[in-house]
């Protein structure tokens, strides 16, 4: 596995299209057409807002996203030393009741897992560890 891109930053909104212009940049690089990349920026946008909204809600702290490439994939790892939230592990949303009678959040997530082929996360040495994995093979 290659890295392409390392990019370590405080956990604040304002850092968000630095992050993004930089994966953005990457995965073109990387051969993916213009749709492939809006599904990548919408997925990486979700999971950073989170962070950076959720993460760190006593004392700032950072994100650090990383492209890698591995035979026909395409990472995007994003580590935290917020607290611990697996992601994963949240159940999908009720997407086909009333928007008056579903449960507030989780659509984020949902579109997450939706746009991406792979997601995985771990905890690690008091790290949060995302993967989002993209088929380079995949034209969806």
């Amino acid at each position: 596995m290659r890295t392409l891109l390392n990019l370590n930053l405080p956990a604040k909104l304002e850092n968000l299209e630095r992050w993004m212009n930089a994966v953005s940049a990457c995965a073109r690089k990387q051969g993916f057409d213009q749709k492939k990349i809006s599904k990548i920026e919408l997925a990486l946008e979700e999971a950073l807002v989170n962070i950076c909204k959720y993460s760190y809600p006593e004392e700032p702290g950072n994100a650090e996203v990383s492209c890698k490439q591995g035979d026909s994939r395409f990472i995007i790892e994003i580590v935290d030393s917020g607290i611990p939230f697996d992601m994963t592990s949240l159940p999908s949303p009720d997407i086909t009741s009333s928007v008056e009678q579903r449960k507030i959040g989780g659509l984020g997530i949902f579109l997450i897992k939706m746009t991406v082929d792979e997601v995985e996360y771990r905890r690690k040495g008091g790290f949060n560890i995302l993967n989002l994995t993209i088929n380079r093979d995949d034209d969806t």
